[in-house]
């Protein structure tokens, strides 16, 4: 008799098993895939800036601010103290060259000085006179030589004559020996009289000489007296204009303190602070340009100066070219100072974006404009426009640069 075989319940049949779990691995999967498990942050695109990388004209560059000074100023200082007697001129007046500003009085110093000067007059006077003597002495040496002389001579003749006659007996003994002792005495005289002479001439040119130095240094302390006493009137010592003038009538003034100061007219600088951070790479000779009533200037860095002050150094610079025409002393400019020649790059325009990242990862678009996600990138020079890119980019790519402050730490950014 056959034998009724019962069907098993689905549940218990493998079939079953293998069937759902097969489709149950397939749900996951498909589930996997189409679900992103990654952090989203929805964004509106009204509130980003999206910027587009672009290949360009990259120069490395910094903003500084300048000012306008004169190339050539010069400090008045009281050289003597005094109180200020008279002004001649006021602030802002043009100067030439030894122009009167003002005169300062010092009375203890204008009496000691009159009484330097009588002492120099007097000493000069007591060398000339000495000078005179030695003078006068030399010529009666001179005299003396003469006289002696023509009297060796004379006596030469005569004691030859009488030697003659002595020898033919026609004179006494007496008489040739009168004649012989004065031609020895006077052979002596003269004798002597050379040596005086000579003696005298050696003497004469060192005294002299030393008489003539001693006048030129007592001339020379006349010519210094002098010349502080015209320190009392200050005058211009360069043509220009007088910019400042600190003096009042009756105020004392110290030797030494600042007076005011004198701008020539022989063009302008630029003096400008810049920032520490870039010290090691300003040297003299870098360019910079400045846009002044929209037309841009060249300038030079002619001076550096090492000292740092409030973390800031300055530099000079001189216009280089055309002048620009009607700038004044304390004009401000805003310049560009080149760090560096122009050169091909890829650009990334600079942004908020920088604060968060550091310039190690930035987001990067798709190509609908959707979604944006992360993508590690590599930076390098920067000016204020621009960051320069080295790796992580490519020409056309579209990047937020605003500031990623609110975005937290999301993977993805949905833009809608």
């Amino acid at each position: 008799m056959d034998k009724k075989i019962e069907k098993k319940p689905l549940f218990k049949r493998k079939k079953f098993w293998f069937t759902s779990g097969g489709t149950a691995i397939l749900l996951i999967l498909i589930v996997s895939i189409l679900v992103d498990t990654g952090s989203k942050l929805n964004v509106e695109a009204d509130k980003i800036t999206i910027s587009t990388v672009s290949e360009g004209d990259f120069q490395e560059f910094i903003p500084v601010s300048g000012n306008v000074l004169p190339k050539t100023t010069y400090y008045l200082d009281a050289i003597l103290g005094g109180n200020v007697q008279q002004k001649f001129v006021e602030e802002g007046a043009m100067l030439r060259k030894g122009d009167k500003i003002l005169r300062l009085s010092n009375t203890d110093f204008q009496l000691s000085a009159l009484q330097q000067e009588s002492f120099a007059f007097q000493q000069i006077n007591d060398a000339r006179n000495t000078r005179l003597s030695i003078e006068q002495n030399s010529i009666n040496l001179q005299t003396r030589l003469v006289d002696a002389n023509y009297s060796y001579l004379n006596n030469k003749q005569l004691f030859n004559r009488t030697k003659v006659m002595w020898e033919k007996k026609l004179i006494s003994l007496q008489d040739y020996e009168q004649a012989r002792d004065n031609y020895y005495h006077d052979k002596e005289q003269k004798k002597l009289a050379e040596e005086n002479f000579q003696k005298d001439s050696v003497l004469k040119q060192s005294q002299l000489e030393q008489i003539g130095e001693s006048i030129k240094r007592l001339q020379l302390n006349l010519g210094l007296i002098r010349e502080n006493l015209d320190n009392l009137t200050v005058k211009a010592p360069i043509s220009g204009q007088l910019t400042s003038l600190n003096a009042e009538i009756g105020q004392s003034k110290s030797p030494g303190s600042q007076l005011g100061q004198i701008d020539a007219l022989d063009g302008f600088k630029v003096r400008a602070d810049i920032d520490e951070y870039y010290i090691a790479r300003v040297v003299k000779g870098l360019h910079a340009t400045a846009e002044i009533d929209g037309k841009d200037y060249r300038l030079v860095v002619i001076k550096v100066f090492p000292e740092v002050k409030n973390g800031k150094f300055q530099v000079d610079m001189n216009f280089e070219g055309t002048v620009p025409a009607g700038i004044r002393r304390g004009q401000t400019l805003q310049i560009r100072l080149q760090l560096s020649d122009r050169t091909k790059a890829l650009l990334l325009p600079r942004g908020g974006f920088y604060q968060k990242t550091g310039g190690q990862w930035i987001f990067i678009l798709n190509n609908s404009g959707t979604e944006a996600v992360k993508r590690n990138i590599s930076l390098g020079r920067q000016n204020p426009d621009y960051f320069e890119v080295l790796n992580g980019l490519r020409t056309g790519d579209k990047v937020i640069t605003s500031s990623y402050d609110n975005f937290g730490d999301v993977d993805k950014l949905i833009i809608k």
